[in-house]
């Protein structure tokens, strides 16, 4: 599928800045407490300046309006991710599975939204950020579901339906999704490597950090770039799974969090 080069968003790093986490599809629900658990207790410890969280925090997000729902997952989670956010700065990308998050989630946690791609500018180098889904070219059915669900006119008609039936609506597309895992029908198309080397030249940058694709792997694309891609979060998987790829000035290192 053609695709025209995206916008890239530039973030520039404070001096003060030492090193920088970045971790992605985390896919936090109540039914994982102990992925929950895990990142609290990562953000409660990490001693990095800045937190980048590139896409799917959540398995689902259904809209803002769930947080003030009483007893919500989401408020709950909002609270302890507030907190976070003011011992040091949070940064937040959207997903294919959040993609709804909006100005409700910012506002009460205080992390803040970064465009997809993002150039972040850190120890003399520009490193390209994104969630990594529109680079998977192969997929064609879902980039056309990402075009419409990325429509703030569709989003909006989404949002308009009760939160009840946006519930209902997440629950069956997770069952639909876990039942072709299960079957062994799922098809997940890796990052098409052309066209993130085009990123990477339109951006100036000489990395591509990512998640999405659950393949935690670095890559030479060519001479001189290479793409990173992020580990999923699953703690109660076997072996259970969980990391965050470190940045300093000293390049990148890999730093796995689940217990062995």
């Amino acid at each position: 599928m053609p695709q025209a080069l995206p916008a890239m968003a530039e973030l520039a790093a404070p001096a003060t800045w030492r090193a920088v986490d970045f971790l992605s599809d985390l896919h936090l629900e109540p039914s994982q407490p102990a992925t929950v658990q895990a990142l609290r207790q990562y953000l409660d410890t990490t001693p990095a300046d800045a937190v980048f969280l590139l896409g799917d925090l959540f398995e689902v997000w259904v809209g803002d309006d769930a947080i003030t729902e009483p007893g919500s997952f989401e408020g709950a989670c909002c609270d302890w991710l507030s907190r976070a956010a003011h011992t040091r700065p949070l940064y937040f990308m959207h997903g294919n599975r959040d993609f709804l998050v909006g100005k409700g989630f910012t506002g009460r946690t205080g992390i803040a939204v970064l465009a997809d791609p993002t150039v972040l500018t850190f120890a003399g180098r520009r490193w390209l950020l994104s969630h990594g889904d529109a680079l998977c070219l192969g997929d064609v059915d879902y980039q056309r579901f990402r075009a419409l669900a990325r429509d703030p006119h569709w989003q909006a008609q989404l949002l308009a339906r009760p939160l009840h039936e946006r519930r209902a609506q997440g629950r069956s597309a997770r069952s639909e999704s876990e039942a072709r895992k299960q079957a062994g029908t799922a098809v997940y198309a890796d990052v098409d490597a052309a066209a993130a080397v085009q990123w990477l030249h339109s951006a100036q940058a000489q990395a591509l950090i990512h998640g999405h694709t659950h393949l935690p792997a670095d890559h030479v694309l060519a001479p001189g770039l290479t793409r990173h891609v992020l580990t999923d979060w699953d703690l109660a998987a076997a072996p259970p799974r969980a990391g965050v790829l470190r940045l300093t000035s000293q390049g990148l290192q890999r730093l796995p969090l689940a217990p062995t």
